[in-house]
């Protein structure tokens, strides 16, 4: 349970660095995301699931890393 609760803060960590790091860049982009087919955004999240579970596939399974 440790580990799950500490790999939630870091990915926290991550996601709010680009807000922290250039707002304004952020506030443009999410505009942009906003008026995307949901269609697009759809196949992209199921895109960076698949490499989300590849590479925690590959950390957990082989030792390729």
């Amino acid at each position: 349970m440790k580990y799950l609760i500490s790999l939630v803060g870091m990915v926290l960590i991550l996601e709010a660095l680009p807000y922290v790091a250039c707002p304004d860049a952020m506030q443009k982009w999410l505009k942009q995301l906003s008026e995307m087919n949901p269609g697009v955004l759809r196949v992209l999240g199921l895109l960076a699931m698949g490499i989300g579970l590849l590479l925690c596939y590959i950390t957990q399974r082989t030792d390729l890393i």
